[in-house]
């Protein structure tokens, strides 16, 4: 497939990703990452690199419109529940403001936006489950509030300007490349607690439920959606909670041992804690709209994906 094709976040876990798919398509691609969370070493080097923050709007549009790009997907965000609790101000600066300037500029191409927002974060506790997408949102964080806020401008831009943009809410993903420091991405987290035999911190005592996702399957998902407009669950409708997650990881990490992965022996009992302010319960995601609108299915199962994580991970740690 060819075209012109602009990432935003594309130096990160997801992004990368995702720009790699669309290299291997044969699309040009641009991304546009901050490095706040990105690596430039992620970005395939077919793919051109612009170092810039979105809600520079100058500049951004600058970008857009010397590259005029025929697909735009949105992934650059303030993506941390926590840190969005700390600064709702830099939150909403980055998530609603930067993803409006986002809009606007693609707008100006006549480009079509896939923008990933989230799924649990932005529906809340005390939702039937699995929860579909025309359950009305009631966030328990700043980080949902905002990427509620920038999928109304999604959906205004796309109406009013008749280009379709599609809007899909992000169950727990995770695979090779996400980052275990800091306080998301849980199964990388625990991937690296037990690579170096520390104990891990079960925030809930270990009981709250995500609906977790494999990157691959995400990325799929994203570049399905292009030309679409509406707004989709992507995930895998398989809840599963925090010491599940943790306890499947150790069986994968000690299975490894024996192939020279080099984990520990006996894991660690983890440090069981109560959630932090803004954080859910429980989610779980309807998946049926995107299976039939989008032909989105998950292929990748826990047991696979979490061994494909471990795996990267050591790999990584190897070389480093």
């Amino acid at each position: 497939m060819s075209g012109s094709a602009i990432v935003t976040g594309g130096a990160g876990f997801i992004g990368s990703h995702l720009v790699d798919a669309l290299v291997l398509d044969g699309q040009r691609v641009t991304v546009i990452d901050d490095l706040s969370a990105g690596d430039p070493a992620r970005v395939n080097r077919a793919a051109e690199l612009r170092v810039l923050d979105i809600v520079d709007t100058p500049a951004l549009m600058a970008v857009f419109e010397e590259v005029q790009p025929t697909a735009i997907y949105h992934l650059a965000a303030q993506a941390s529940v926590v840190a969005s609790v700390r600064d709702p101000q830099r939150d909403c600066q980055v998530n609603v403001a930067g993803t409006l300037n986002v809009v606007e500029a693609a707008g100006r191409q006549g480009a079509s936006v896939v923008f990933t927002s989230t799924g649990g974060a932005l529906y809340g506790d005390d939702v039937p489950l699995p929860t579909p997408e025309t359950r009305i949102p009631a966030p328990l964080s700043p980080y949902g509030a905002s990427k509620w806020a920038a999928e109304a401008y999604v959906r205004t831009w796309s109406l009013s300007s008749g280009i379709p943009h599609a809007v899909c809410r992000l169950g727990n993903v995770y695979g090779p490349r996400q980052s275990p420091h800091g306080e998301a991405g849980v199964v990388a987290i625990f991937a690296e607690h037990l690579q170096s035999g520390r104990a891990p911190k079960l925030y809930g005592h270990g009981k709250p439920t995500r609906d977790y996702v494999y990157v691959g399957d995400v990325v799929s998902a994203l570049q399905a959606a292009l030309g679409s407009s509406g707004t989709y669950n992507i995930a895998t409708g398989v809840e599963t909670d925090v010491l599940s997650v943790w306890n499947e990881l150790r069986r994968v990490a000690e299975s490894s041992s024996g192939s020279g992965a080099g984990t520990p022996a006996s894991a660690p009992e983890p440090e069981l804690a109560d959630l932090r302010p803004g954080e859910l319960k429980r989610s779980l995601l309807d998946t049926g709209l995107a299976e039939r609108e989008l032909g989105f299915k998950a292929h990748v199962q826990i047991p696979e994906g979490f061994k494909l994580t471990y795996d990267a991970l050591v790999a990584e740690s190897g070389r480093s």
